[in-house]
């Protein structure tokens, strides 16, 4: 079973614990390697989006960011911490991010300079967000437009995975369908859009998490049974996600999500050294760039 989770989250963005006590149940579990990928959003509208409100009440806007300034510095600090701790711990930790994508150029250029920057180890790709007649929605928002609406912001949603996928900056994507957590885009009729995106990664030769997550809601992961039979027939790539918010929640259903998986004809399960070439030197560089 995978020993490894490079898709976590800690206090400071959203996550409910420090990066210390992340590492010391990383520990306890007999890792060898934690990867922290909070999130990286990043968008001048953000906070005029319909969930920014909700985002306020919750406590957890600190994750959204209007400028590629202001998200630079406060990934600066969590890093130059993660560093310290790699002097005095006998595991291996990995910096990542996880990156919502929006296609504009001025967003391309922002994020450019930000991981030549920062020089993130890994970058994983994510689709919380629909931009949609100037305005940003996630898929609580889009759950709360009219129908009509909403079957073009899903439309929307499938577009921008997509996207993501043939930028070729991302190590791997997240949760293909987080829309499902609101019960959106299930039916059959969006299979169709599944497929296209599916043929897109498959192209472009990308890794695809199996996230754990979803479990709390239904009896299968990120993605559905469907997506997974699709990915399983194509032979993707597949890698293990806990998308751990706690220290209670990393490896998480691990043992599940790998039967699951195999039941559906996976067999393409990625470890560590599939994804780290150099265990001396991993910093991830994105297609066509130069960090």
């Amino acid at each position: 079973m995978q020993n490894f989770s490079l898709h976590t989250h800690t206090k400071g963005f959203d996550g409910q614990n420090t990066e210390e006590e992340m590492i010391s149940q990383a520990q306890k579990l007999g890792w060898e390697t934690i990867g922290f990928s909070n999130h990286f959003i990043v968008h001048p509208k953000i906070k005029k989006s319909p969930m920014y409100a909700y985002a306020e009440k919750g406590g957890y806007n600190n994750i959204y960011s209007e400028s590629f300034d202001e998200v630079i510095e406060k990934f600066a600090l969590h890093y130059k911490k993660i560093d310290e701790l790699k002097k005095s711990v006998n595991i291996r930790i990995l910096k990542g991010m996880e990156v919502d994508f929006f296609s504009d150029d001025s967003w391309i250029d922002g994020f450019d300079k930000a991981i030549k920057y920062l020089k993130p180890d890994y970058l994983i790709g994510a689709a919380h967000f629909v931009e949609y007649n100037d305005v940003l929605f996630n898929s609580h928002d889009i759950k709360r437009t009219p129908e009509i609406e909403q079957n073009r912001l899903i439309h929307r949603y499938w577009q921008n995975e997509r996207a993501a996928v043939q930028s070729g900056l991302f190590t791997f994507m997240a949760h293909l369908d987080l829309i499902k957590k609101v019960g959106l885009g299930i039916e059959k009729n969006w299979y169709e859009e599944e497929l296209k995106t599916i043929a897109e990664i498959k192209k472009s030769g990308m890794i695809v998490e199996l996230n754990t997550s979803y479990y709390k809601f239904g009896d299968e992961p990120y993605p559905s049974k469907r997506i997974v039979q699709k990915l399983a027939k194509e032979s993707v790539p597949v890698i293990i996600s806990d998308d751990a918010h706690a220290v209670k929640q990393l490896g998480g259903n691990f043992d599940r999500v790998q039967s699951f998986a195999e039941q559906l004809g996976v067999k393409n399960f990625l470890t560590l050294s599939d994804i780290v070439k150099n265990e001396n030197s991993f910093h991830f560089v994105p297609r066509g760039w130069e960090l």
